[in-house]
C-alpha cells in the first residue's frame, strides 16, 4: 500500500505471469476504481467488500489474457463499469487476439465505457487523462492522474524497459514513438505504476530506460 498525495494506491499481484493489478482511492474517500484485474476477481471483490469500499469502474489498459481474466468475476460480484480505449475492441471481443484462447481461459469482453484518447475521465472522484499509447496492443492506454502526478502505463513502460510488441496488434515502431512523445514527456515526478514489476519514475525512466 502506497500513499501519494492524497491517494492510496494498493498493488495486488495477479495470474500466472504476475500481473499488477492497482485498487485506487482517495485517502477520504470510500469510492475506488480497480486497474486491469488480470485474475482473483473474486478475491479482489471479497477485499474491496471487506474494506467497505465502493467500486465505481473497472479501467482495463489493454486487453491482452493477463490484464482481463479477473474482470467477468469482479464485475459479477461488484456491480460496476469497464471502461477501455475505444481502439481495443477488436482485441478485447477476440479470445484468439487477446491470447486467452491459448491459455485454456477463454475471454471475451465488451467494455461499458469506450474511452477516447486525450479524454478527461473521472472516477471514484479522481480526475485522470486518458492517453492512447499504441505499440504493445493497437488500443493500449495508459491513466495519468496529473493533480497527483501519477500514471498507470500498463504495458508499455516498465522500471529500466517496454511492453513487447509481437502478440497480436502490437507494433514496435508505435511502441517506441509512444514511449517517446506520449510517456516519458509526463512531468519528471510523476510516479509509474507498470502492469508487471516493481513502480518508477518518469525522471528515473528518462534517465535509465534503454528506449528512452
Amino acid at each position: 500500500i502506497m500513499e501519494i498525495n492524497g491517494l492510496i494506491i494498493e498493488s495486488v499481484v495477479v495470474g500466472s505471469v504476475g500481473t499488477n493489478c492497482y485498487i485506487v482511492h482517495k485517502k477520504d474517500s470510500e469510492h475506488c476504481f480497480v486497474v486491469d484485474p488480470g485474475d482473483s476477481g473474486d478475491k479482489i471483490a471479497n477485499y474491496i467488500r471487506d474494506q467497505k469500499m465502493i467500486l465505481d469502474h473497472i479501467l482495463l489498459t489493454h486487453g491482452h489474457f493477463d490484464h482481463i481474466q479477473g474482470v467477468r468475476d469482479l464485475k459479477n460480484a461488484i456491480r460496476c463499469e469497464i471502461c477501455a480505449l475505444d481502439v481495443e475492441k477488436e482485441l478485447l471481443s477476440d479470445a484468439r487476439m487477446n491470447v486467452s484462447a491459448m491459455t485454456g481461459r477463454p475471454e471475451e469482453l465488451e467494455a461499458d465505457i469506450w474511452l477516447h484518447d486525450g479524454q478527461q475521465f473521472e472516477s471514484a472522484g479522481i480526475a485522470m487523462k486518458v492517453i492512447h499509447t499504441p505499440g504493445h496492443t493497437k488500443g493500449s492506454c495508459c491513466y495519468f492522474l496529473e493533480e497527483q502526478k501519477v500514471l498507470f502505463s500498463g504495458d508499455t513502460l516498465f522500471m529500466e524497459s517496454v511492453g513487447r510488441a509481437d502478440l497480436p496488434t502490437g507494433n514496435e515502431k508505435d511502441l517506441m514513438q509512444s514511449v517517446r512523445e506520449k510517456v516519458l514527456p509526463l512531468p519528471s515526478e510523476t510516479k509509474v505504476f507498470s502492469g508487471h514489476g516493481p513502480s518508477t519514475s518518469i525522471e528515473y525512466e528518462q534517465a535509465n530506460n534503454p528506449y528512452a
